[in-house]
């Protein structure tokens, strides 16, 4: 159980440990570095397809690495960490986009807890990017990046209804918070320089009013358009009683996210675009993270905050691993169940 004085980070982390303990879930036993230490929670770096469920490592007809280095995919730098998001994120979901019957599942589960206008899921995808005109180096202005790396590529993207819909989700296990703003910092570096005035960022009226002027990122060597792309969709009535930009504290992917899918769907491809979060339920400190910036509630205070074509939604872990368990083949999935039971406690 998660004690009221013990954080969700340290259950996990425990959790991750015992799990890892256990015969024959995790052949290695040596422990790993991570940011100049060695933990029980981290595996050696080559070791990391020992984090994934079974039936999408090497050599199985659904391989994740395959499918990374097929797209030219950078996995995240902390995959060999067993609390990492982005292995939950593929252990939880990717192993639904092989067959027509795990992406009706997800059709299902989307259609209850995104839209009444998901209909069925065509394609899955990881660390997704539009090509063309709305890939992020041209929509964001997010120059020398790459999926999986130095750019906004939603860790999980679907698309739905032959094509015509698209969802993407930000999906988180631990993590605090969103993260503040990397345009904050009043150090710079090469082909960035810093912040001369982060104070700027509390005044969220002036930002709107001219964001040119007062948003860092939207400075000549930064090319950023996140509030360009947002502005027309603001509601400046609740924007105005926030504390701060809302992406500067604690919000910075949230509204990366946002910016993405509203340039997404100001470009008509799509019927509808859905920007959205998938979380663990007992991640009360980062259901709360925003609260510094004046949002009380994630799930229904960032949602008041952009009234354009793109749409905002929250969904959990917990209520996709019950409809798995409710509406699925058992003979299929119930192996992946357990799995999930036993290393996450879904």
């Amino acid at each position: 159980m998660l004690g009221k004085s013990r954080s969700f980070d340290a259950w996990m982390r425990d959790q991750q440990v015992a799990w890892r303990n256990e015969s024959n879930n995790v052949e290695c036993r040596e422990q790993g570095w991570q940011n100049g230490g060695q933990y029980k929670w981290i595996l050696p770096s080559d070791k990391w397809e020992q984090s994934l469920w079974p039936g999408i490592r090497t050599g199985t007809s659904n391989s994740l690495p395959e499918y990374l280095a097929r797209n030219e995919i950078q996995a995240h730098q902390g995959k060999h960490n067993l609390k990492s998001s982005w292995v939950l994120c593929a252990n939880l979901y990717f192993p639904f986009r092989e067959t027509a019957e795990g992406r009706a599942l997800l059709a299902g589960f989307l259609r209850e807890y995104v839209s009444e206008d998901v209909q069925t899921v065509m394609e899955l995808h990881l660390e997704y990017a539009e090509e063309g005109d709305l890939h992020p180096s041209v929509l964001l202005g997010e120059k020398g990046g790459k999926r999986g790396s130095g750019q906004t590529s939603p860790d999980l993207a679907f698309r739905v209804n032959g094509g015509h819909g698209l969802i993407l989700v930000e999906s988180k296990l631990t993590e605090h918070s969103f993260y503040p703003c990397s345009a904050r910092k009043r150090e710079g570096k090469p082909g960035r320089p810093g912040n001369p005035d982060p104070g700027r960022c509390l005044n969220v009226s002036a930002v709107m009013a001219n964001p040119v002027s007062q948003c860092h990122q939207c400075h000549p060597e930064w090319g950023r358009k996140y509030w360009p792309l947002l502005l027309a969709s603001a509601n400046r009535q609740a924007l105005v009683c926030l504390k701060c930009c809302p992406a500067a504290i604690a919000g910075y992917q949230l509204f990366r996210q946002q910016a993405l899918a509203e340039g997404i769907a100001n470009r008509g491809s799509y019927d509808f675009v859905y920007s959205c979060v998938a979380l663990d339920a007992r991640n009360e400190a980062l259901l709360n993270c925003l609260a510094e910036t004046g949002i009380s509630d994630l799930k229904t205070g960032w949602a008041t905050l952009f009234g354009g074509k793109a749409h905002f939604k929250v969904f959990e872990h917990q209520k996709w691993v019950a409809w798995v368990r409710d509406h699925g083949n058992m003979s299929v999935w119930r192996s992946w169940l357990i799995y999930v039971a036993d290393r996450y406690g879904y």
